[in-house]
């Protein structure tokens, strides 16, 4: 057994969150080993070729994971391993929002840009390349993608969004918050609102403020200084000063805390996959095995 592999108990908590085998064709080669091969590489960042032999074969390993990866199964898993984490601190359920840049590797560029080889004149498809497709973006510290994320008290992904690395983090705050979906235990609709929303000063801006005032969510966010020197120079006009809760935003480096612990897994800390959907089972991966770890209560 590898250190990086599946415990018996941590097989209990995810073997019955994932899928069945199919009723027609042939069936899928074990789920443990080929999940663990996935760990192993999310790890590691070994390149897919070349996982210990342990594993089976690289490209049944490579396949479960793309597979997985773009019809949304690591995200269903994670659904179920986040069922009722909401469930202890009640309506005062707190969660924080970050982000981080993640280093492409060369080998994360190269993706086709134009969906057929050989673009057919009135085929209803815009074949001019897109700016910041695949989620990369050239700053000046070359290729990267930003991984958006919000964390729980205990330091869990609860949703994640990716976009290119030179976006900037205030424009997703809406999005990645729009991901928060907490299955119930039992009977009821997943939970989509938290309590309270803790963020730094990039999130600081009306709309994020107006968005989380319209959902009842309330707002943790220190306001920057030239707002606060632009609301002053207005004077009455200018409107109340935003609350802020100096005592409750200690909390907020729970979102960073997060962040470290999933560029643990080296495939998350450096991109090397080439498709953003890919990508993003990546970072599913790297969630489940945190949540494997700490698991619900």
């Amino acid at each position: 057994m590898n250190r990086h592999d599946l415990t018996d108990a941590e097989w209990e908590r995810l073997e019955p969150l994932l899928p069945a085998n199919p009723r027609q064709g042939g069936r899928w080669a074990d789920h443990r080993t080929l999940i663990n091969g996935v760990f192993f590489r999310v790890r590691t960042n070994i390149t897919w070729r070349d996982p210990p032999l342990c594993y089976g074969n690289w490209k049944t390993v490579y396949n479960r994971h793309r597979r997985w990866s773009m019809d949304g199964t690591w995200e269903k898993i994670l659904d179920g391993l986040r069922a009722g984490c909401d469930e202890a601190e009640g309506e005062d359920w707190t969660v924080s929002v970050d982000s981080t840049v993640v280093r492409a590797h060369q080998h994360a560029a190269g993706a086709r840009r134009r969906p057929p080889r050989f673009p057919v004149k009135g085929d209803g498809v815009d074949h001019k390349p897109v700016k910041g497709r695949e989620a990369l973006g050239r700053s000046r510290g070359g290729l990267s993608t930003k991984v958006h994320l919000v964390a729980d008290r205990r330091c869990r992904p609860i949703a994640r969004i990716i976009s290119p690395g030179q976006h900037g983090d205030s424009p997703y705050f809406r999005r990645v918050l729009e991901g928060v979906r907490i299955q119930r235990r039992g009977l009821g609709r997943p939970r989509k609102r938290p309590g309270r929303v803790l963020a730094d000063k990039a999130y600081s801006s009306r709309a994020n403020r107006a968005y989380l005032r319209r959902r009842g969510i309330k707002a943790v966010i220190p306001i920057k200084k030239d707002q606060q020197a632009n609301r002053l120079k207005r004077g009455s006009k200018g409107g109340r000063p935003p609350g802020f809760d100096a005592e409750r935003y200690k909390e907020r480096n729970t979102a960073e805390r997060c962040i470290n612990k999933m560029k643990g897994y080296r495939a998350m800390a450096l991109r090397t996959d080439k498709r953003e959907r890919i990508d993003q089972g990546t970072v599913d991966v790297a969630s489940i095995r945190i949540w494997l770890r700490d698991p619900v209560q």
